[in-house]
């Protein structure tokens, strides 16, 4: 019945009540030119309900990424079946369902008696219905079909309102309908339902916010489904189009309140503190000292001691549908990781009073997953079982609360992974962090840094050291050549900041390279780790390697030297790869496809559900993530100077064009261009569970793009005239990433060809990318021995005290944790994980839902349909490679196979499950 009911959408997508007098006046309807259908005879027709072809519409309201009961839609549709009437005015009545909300609940003690004088009156909400066409007499706007929607029912948490119209003949399509709501609060609307129709009724889910007429007199507009480029765009709607662009763009003046809808940016200029405690002052991340992306203006005041500061508040303003806390049954993983944030770690910290005090013995670590830590009890009884049951049980006879984490699946499969040389390698190709790992294809290794500042640039890692630790098997031009030496490299990066992060009591860095070899099995085996110290005071340079060896002193300290790059690694994982590449670096894409693109342009649709709660989790991570103090700078390595150092990376090493991940591959040297080759390229290593299974999941991505953007620009030269896509492109180069508009790598956007590079790319970056290094969080880095997110105490032999490295000799366990994290920054690290890997009930992943304004037209819904059937390929082909034991880097005995890229996943922490938004 479904697929009958789309069927009919084929040929009429938006509500007329023009007669369907010949083919060419239909093709006119399809393609967005009412004016010229204006100067067609017209002909009155018979009504004939046995007429499968009569026309049907669309109504839709536009969602932004906030859509608060799992909608992701840029407009969600529902069909309105009619008959084409010329003579004939038409009784609708519609019904308005809205949502209550936690908002409402708490603020209803005051407004309650108000609103409801209001809906006893019937005045609760105005809705009008515009036409698509202009009076062909006056060439103005035709008068709206108005109507107010009545208070009828309130059952549970919905309440129904209704309302009814009669739409005269000669209407034609309905293209938008502007909405002002007479209550004091902002509502909720979920859905409308138009019932009379000689076809039948309609359902049209809206699921967005729609302000008090007293907090701002503007109408909200909201357009039907039907998607059109700016120059096809019907002669009545073209005013309301930009007139609501203006509305969300506003005048980049003021405070902005919890109701706006305005999207405007700003530098990263609120993570400081200034005011509060002079430790807590930040550099202004966005200028040309420190270059980074920009993020949502909220226009709060500046701080006193600081004026290029802005002030902190409680919570952080986003553009109101881009927020997701409200709905009272919404199940959400940001809610969670608020409260972990908010109430957990502010009862972990009071449990766990000595801030330094690290894990006595390996049986401690244990215990965090047996016997779990005691928690002061709560002020609410059962707030925190109710919040995060996961991780928070009750403890029966005592009242207190116990936080209790599961067993990461890695040291469930096995417990001493994290210890074996293997296991570390095979995690630079299929963990956490698979984006670090370079093909060497310079030598001798050399610091590009330099000398006076930092010391001498050449590598300790030498020619003869190499060839002896790969056993003679080759020597290193030979090693060069068949590509066999790879590297991590935490030095050039690191370097500006190890003895600023000196200075910080608890802590220490080093600047690193870790080489590693491609065994003939295709396998990855570590060679060499180089530490740096950069010249201190009277202290010249400092560096060491260390190697796999076979004496005991010589094994601890590699596995030392292990610990410092796996926190090396830990950082740049959580502060470039994973924060500054998606996160940060989308927060412009969503500001300039609001700011530009209409929400009945094509692009937004396709982009919209791709930015889903984006704007308010990272909105979050500036209010206690991210902010001085807060839990990065508290827990990783860098310290205070963590997101400093992020933008370091983003002004080295950030580009456009190498985010897409076959540009990416082949800069890392991890690939080369094959045309003959599957997905045009040849891997370095042919085990590389990350990038054979990316690469599919890419060029799965990149078709349905492709037939999505060919569909809406068969005429090549529509791409460069499409002036608000023009205009959302120039904004993200020039406005949202305006510290880099100048770079000459910038894609061109002129052909379909371009636009698809660039859209693939940005679909890629928020689903693929952020679900390989977000969603295995807690599987890898949950047992903090195995990932470990600072290293507190230097090397044993960089200038050690007697008694220190005599120490070492007698008990170097009690070395390795001392250097690993304290208590309290463990448990906080791994609370906060657990809650980040977890897909809530309502995840939405990627091609899984078809959107309404695409089930309309049946060639995007035919290539929607391609592109889910090509992610359920994509699983079936990991549950394949998952099994085939020749896969020594994704299978193999107590190894977590690779499944972070197979793209469904049920709720929970599941390691797998491709999002189609940064949500979490």
């Amino acid at each position: 019945m479904m697929n009958s009911q789309l069927q009919k959408l084929n040929h009429a997508p938006s509500f007329s009540l023009l007669p369907k007098s010949n083919i060419h006046t239909n093709y006119l309807i399809r393609h967005g030119s009412p004016s010229l259908i204006n100067t067609l005879p017209r002909h009155p027709v018979r009504q004939n309900h046995n007429n499968k072809k009569n026309s049907s519409s669309c109504v839709v309201i536009r969602a932004s990424s906030g859509d608060q009961l799992g909608s992701s839609a840029s407009a969600v549709t529902a069909t309105v079946p009619t008959t084409s009437i010329e003579n004939k005015s038409v009784s609708v009545k519609a019904v308005v369902t809205v949502q209550e909300t936690a908002g409402e609940l708490l603020s209803s003690i005051v407004t309650r008696p108000l609103d409801g004088f209001t809906d006893l009156l019937g005045k609760s909400l105005l809705l009008e219905l515009v036409s698509a066409e202009l009076d062909p007499r006056t060439g103005l706007e035709k008068d709206r079909i108005k109507g107010y929607a009545n208070k009828a029912s309130h059952k549970d948490d919905e309440v129904i309102y209704e309302s009814n119209f009669t739409i005269p003949a000669g209407f034609g399509a309905v293209g938008a309908i502007e909405v002002e709501n007479e209550h004091h609060n902002e509502i909720f609307i979920k859905t409308i339902d138009l019932q009379g129709f000689p076809n039948g009724s309609v359902s049209v889910p809206c699921n967005s916010w729609v302000h008090a007429k007293l907090d701002n007199p503007q109408k909200r507009i909201f357009f039907t489904n039907k998607s059109y480029i700016p120059s096809e765009t019907p002669s009545g709607l073209k005013r309301l189009r930009e007139l609501e662009l203006e509305n969300l763009r506003g005048n980049g003046e003021g405070e902005r309140k919890t109701s706006d809808r305005i999207y405007d940016y700003d530098t990263y200029n609120d993570l400081g503190d200034p005011d509060s405690k002079e430790e807590l002052a930040r550099p202004v991340l966005g200028s040309k000292e420190h270059p980074y992306p920009r993020r949502c203006r909220t226009g709060r005041p500046r701080t006193k001691k600081d004026p290029l500061s802005e002030t902190r508040s409680s919570s952080v303003y986003v553009p109101r549908d881009e927020a997701f806390s409200e709905i009272k049954e919404l199940t959400f993983a940001g809610k969670t990781l608020k409260s972990v944030l908010h109430a957990l770690l502010p009862s972990l910290e009071t449990a766990l009073i000595n801030p330094e005090l690290g894990f006595p013995y390996f049986t401690a670590i244990d215990s965090l997953f047996n016997e779990g830590v005691t928690l002061p009890k709560p002020k609410t009884s059962g707030f925190f079982q109710t919040i995060i049951p996961r991780l928070v049980k009750t403890i029966t006879d005592g009242g207190d609360d116990l936080l209790l984490f599961e067993t990461p699946e890695i040291i469930d499969r096995d417990k001493f992974a994290w210890f074996r040389d293997e296991e570390f390698s095979r995690q630079t190709l299929a963990g956490l962090n698979p984006y670090s790992i370079e093909l060497v294809t310079e030598w001798p290794l050399k610091s590009k840094l330099d000398p006076e500042i930092y010391g001498p640039p050449e590598s300790l890692i030498t020619t003869e050291l190499v060839e002896k630790e790969i056993r003679g098997c080759m020597t290193v031009n030979e090693a060069l050549q068949r590509k066999k030496m790879f590297i991590l490299d935490y030095h050039d990066l690191y370097m500006p900041y190890v003895n600023k992060v000196r200075e910080i009591e608890g802590t220490t860095l080093y600047g690193s390279r870790t080489l590693l070899f491609l065994t003939e099995d295709g396998t990855l085996r570590p060679v060499a780790i180089e530490l740096t110290r950069p010249p201190v005071g009277d202290k010249p340079q400092w560096k060491q390697v260390f190697t796999p060896t076979w004496d005991a002193t010589g094994c601890w300290l590699w596995r030392l030297a292990k610990a410092h790059v796996c926190a090396h690694d830990a950082g740049y994982h959580q502060l470039v790869i994973h924060w500054l590449r998606t996160h940060c670096a989308t927060e412009p894409y969503i500001i300039a496809a609001n700011r530009q693109l209409s929400a009945m342009h094509p692009i937004y649709r396709l982009l919209h559900p791709h930015f889903r709660y984006t704007m308010e989790i990272n909105a979050l991570a500036r209010e206690s993530l991210i902010n001085a103090g807060g839990i990065i700078e508290g827990c990783f390595s860098p310290e205070k100077y963590s997101i400093e150092l992020s933008s370091a990376a983003y002004d080295q090493l950030w580009r456009f064009d190498m985010e897409a991940l076959p540009a990416d591959l082949i800069r890392r040297g991890m690939a080369v261009e094959d045309p003959t080759a599957e997905h045009g390229l040849k891997l370095t290593i042919e085990d590389y569970p990350f990038a054979n299974d990316g690469l599919i999941l890419w060029d799965a991505i990149k078709e349905w793009v492709g037939d999505y953007v060919n569909h809406y620009y068969p005429d090549p030269t529509l791409v460069e005239s499409d002036t608000e896509l023009q205009g959302w492109w120039t904004e993200v180069r020039t406005k949202g990433h305006a510290d880099k508009k100048d770079e000459p790598w910038w894609p061109v956007l002129k052909t379909p060809e371009n636009l698809i590079h660039i859209l693939t790319t940005i679909i890629w970056v928020t689903a693929g990318h952020h679900a390989a290094v977000n969603f295995g969080q807690y599987m890898y880095a949950g047992y903090f021995p195995n990932k470990p997110t600072i290293a507190r105490t230097n090397m044993p032999t960089e200038d050690p005290s007697e008694e220190f490295f005599e120490n070492f000799l007698k008990k170097p366990e009690m070395a390795l944790l001392m250097c690993f994290p304290s208590q309290i920054q463990a448990t906080k690290v791994m609370a906060v994980l657990d809650v980040l890997s977890n897909h809530s009930p309502d995840e939405e992943y990627l091609g899984e839902k078809l959107e309404s304004s695409w089930a309309e037209n049946p060639v995007i819904n035919a290539a929607f349909e391609r592109f889910n059937g090509n992610l359920k390929r994509l699983e079936g082909i990991i549950d394949e490679r998952n099994t085939n034991l020749k896969l020594k880097n994704r299978v193999g005995a107590g190894v977590v196979p690779y499944e972070l890229l197979k793209p469904f996943s049920a709720p929970g922490v599941t390691g797998m499950g491709v999002p189609n938004s940064i949500s979490i």
